[in-house]
C-alpha cells in the first residue's frame, strides 16, 4: 500500500518509517509530498491543530486517491496561554523560520521565571482514506522551556525543549534537539500520536 505523507518534511517520514518498522509491519511504502502528483497546497485555516490535520489529510485523499496522514503540531506554552498553538511555524511572521521564531519566543518569555515556564509539544495526525474513512489521533509531549538554545538535531523548538522525562528535578536536561532520534521516537508528542494509528494503517495494508 502506498501511503501519502502530507509533508515534504524528510524527517516526518523518517520517524513514521521507524514506527512502522518497530512494530514490524511491512508492505506500506511512504510517499512524500513531491512523490506524488502535484496538487494545490490546501490553506491551513483551521482554529485547532485537528482541523489543520484533517485540511490537508483530505485534501492529498481527494487529488492524489491515496491513503493519506497528515499532522499538524506546534508548542503551547502555559505562559502565553497555549500559543504560539497553530501559529508555531510563522509565530515570527515568516513561515518555517525555525530562528526567527526562536528568539522571538525567547523575548516573550524574557523575565518569566523558571517555575513558570512550562510547556507541551503537541500533535494531531489525522488519516483519511479515497473512500471518506477519517481517523485521528493526539499526543502531547510536556516539558518546560530553556532560555538559550541547546543542541543541533531536530527541529523547530527543539532545541528550546527540555522534556520532563529529562528533566530529573535538575531543572535543565538535554534539550530535545539533543536526543536521538529513536529517544525522541519513544517520547514525542507526534511519536504518540502516530503509534496510535499503526494498527489503522496495518489494517488498511492488509486490504
Amino acid at each position: 500500500m502506498q501511503l501519502l505523507v502530507a509533508s515534504n518534511n524528510a524527517k516526518k517520514l523518517g520517524e513514521l518509517q521507524r514506527i512502522l518498522d518497530a512494530a514490524g509491519i511491512t508492505g506500506v511504502e511512504l510517499l512524500r509530498l513531491a512523490d506524488a502528483p502535484s496538487y494545490p497546497e490546501p490553506v491551513e485555516n483551521g482554529r485547532t491543530f485537528a482541523d489543520n490535520a484533517l485540511i490537508k489529510a483530505r485534501a492529498g485523499a481527494a487529488a492524489t486517491g491515496l491513503v493519506t496522514i497528515a499532522d499538524d503540531s506546534g508548542l503551547a506554552v502555559d505562559e502565553l496561554n497555549g500559543m504560539p498553538g497553530v501559529l508555531s511555524a510563522r509565530w515570527s511572521g515568516r513561515h518555517g523560520d525555525d530562528q526567527a521564531n526562536n528568539e522571538l519566543l525567547l523575548a516573550q518569555l524574557g523575565d518569566v521565571p523558571d517555575e513558570r515556564r512550562g510547556a507541551a509539544f503537541v500533535s494531531v495526525c489525522a488519516l483519511v482514506t479515497p473512500e471518506g474513512e477519517e481517523h485521528m489521533a493526539e499526543g502531547q509531549w510536556r516539558g518546560h522551556l530553556l532560555r538559550a538554545e541547546l543542541g543541533e538535531n531536530g527541529f523547530g523548538y527543539d532545541p528550546l525543549f527540555v522534556p520532563a522525562e529529562e528533566s530529573r528535578g535538575t531543572g535543565q536536561g538535554r534539550s530535545s534537539a539533543q536526543l536521538s532520534a529513536a529517544e525522541k521516537d519513544a517520547l514525542s508528542h507526534r511519536g504518540k500520536a502516530l503509534e496510535q494509528l499503526v494498527f489503522t494503517i496495518e489494517k488498511l495494508a492488509s486490504r
